[in-house]
């Protein structure tokens, strides 16, 4: 394998098309302040980089990037690409991964609105995320122990799993098909609404309005705070461990709680069950 170290490269399409290659300890940056520099690129092991520059892993095959830092200078960093692992790397610049496939990140550090769309086969571990429109339209996502702030996130993605996650986001997983989250906290105004076969197994959900117009809901054993007006026109079947503020209209099934503040039926086409421990507020 070809080495590239400690080089500071501002060319246009510097390492176009290179592979094998090895990139240690190179600055991307400098005054011709050129872009793409390393697309259409094979089996490419970057370590310990500065990348400063726009577009640097476009249409590339086979890329480890590790302990290293991918400015908000740099935009658009990896697109088109796949068989992708990312360790230990800060990636601070806006659409940073799009339309990508079979990608693995531990360790990073991500501030990227508009980040992961269109991404197929993403498994991330141990990140932190601050992001508008995360995920977007993106499938087969394995997340664990991932920790995410921002609006509008998870919209539109199908057959994924998250454990052990923290996410707080107006709107997330909106139009979501065939999604697990497990042993999560969820917070956020709207959630999941519009969803389809979307399970909630032991988390803590938080936030109002949440779970309304969604088919084949299920929540497992989870909690409930500050939530109310909850699984409206929703299909959806429930245990949920803690008091419930207000549950609005829910088409069908039946959710059981400790207590539910208000059962709110002004639509006659609500026909599912709340179940509670106080007499008063079952409703069939």
């Amino acid at each position: 394998m070809d080495c590239v170290q400690k080089q500071t490269l501002d060319a246009e399409r510097a390492l176009y098309g290179t592979g094998p290659l090895l990139v240690k300890e190179c600055r991307f940056d400098g005054p011709a302040d050129g872009e793409s520099p390393l697309k259409e690129c094979r089996d490419i092991t970057v370590e310990d980089c500065f990348f400063n520059l726009r577009y640097p892993f476009w249409h590339d095959r086979g890329l480890c990037i590790q302990n290293s830092e991918l400015t908000p200078q740099c935009r658009a960093a990896l697109w088109y690409s796949e068989n992708i692992v990312i360790r230990n790397i800060r990636l601070h610049g806006i659409k940073a991964l799009r339309e990508c496939r079979n990608v693995r990140m531990q360790d990073c550090e991500i501030r990227s609105p508009e980040f992961g769309w269109s991404v197929n086969g993403l498994a991330m571990e141990r990140c932190t995320a601050e992001s508008e429109y995360f995920m977007l339209r993106a499938e087969n996502l394995r997340f664990q122990k991932v920790e995410m702030k921002g609006k509008y996130s998870f919209q539109y993605i199908q057959n994924s799993v998250f454990d052990n996650c923290v996410f707080d986001a107006k709107d997330a997983f909106w139009h979501a098909k065939n999604v697990v989250v497990k042993n999560s906290v969820v917070k956020g105004e709207y959630l999941g609404w519009y969803s389809e076969n979307v399970t909630f197994d032991h988390c803590r959900i938080i936030g109002t309005q949440p779970l309304c117009y969604c088919r084949n809901l299920m929540l497992i054993d989870c909690e409930m705070e500050q939530t109310d007006l909850a699984f409206e026109k929703s299909e959806v079947q429930a245990t949920i461990t803690s008091p419930v503020l207000s549950v609005k209209n829910p088409a069908s099934g039946c959710i059981t709680a400790p207590s539910v503040g208000e059962i709110i039926r002004d639509d006659p086409a609500s026909h599912g069950i709340v179940k509670t421990s106080c007499p008063a507020h079952f409703c069939a």
